[in-house]
C-alpha cells in the first residue's frame, strides 16, 4: 500500500486527525496533485485553524503554482496564526517567504 493510501484509510478512521491530513495534503503536493492539495489544506485549517505548519505549506504549494497572491493571503492568515499561538520559529519563517513574495 503506498503513503497516500494508508494516510486516507486512517483518516476514514479519524476524519478529524489534524497531523493526517496535513500528511495527506503533503504527498498530494509532493506529487503535483496542486487542486487536491489546497482542498486538503482548506480542510484542515477550518477544522483546526491553529495547526499553523497548514498555512505555511499552503503558501508554499501556492507559491509554487505560480499563484503568488494568495500565497501572500495564505501567509498573513499563517503569520496571525503563529502570533497567536506563540510560535515564534513559524512566524519567522512565514515573514521571510512572505517578504521575498511581497516586494
Amino acid at each position: 500500500m503506498d503513503k497516500l493510501a494508508g494516510l486516507k484509510e486512517i483518516l476514514a478512521l479519524d476524519p478529524k486527525n489534524s497531523f493526517v491530513r496535513y500528511g495527506i495534503a503533503m504527498e498530494l503536493a509532493g506529487s503535483g496533485q496542486v487542486e487536491a492539495a489546497l482542498a486538503e489544506f482548506d480542510t484542515l485549517l477550518t477544522n483546526d485553524p491553529d495547526y499553523t505548519a497548514g498555512y505555511f505549506m499552503a503558501a508554499q504549494t501556492l507559491a509554487n503554482a505560480k499563484r503568488v497572491p494568495e500565497a501572500i493571503a495564505r501567509l498573513k492568515d499563517g503569520i496571525s496564526c503563529a502570533a497567536r499561538t506563540g510560535n515564534r520559529h513559524a512566524l519567522s519563517e512565514m515573514q521571510g517567504m512572505l517578504d521575498e513574495l511581497d516586494h
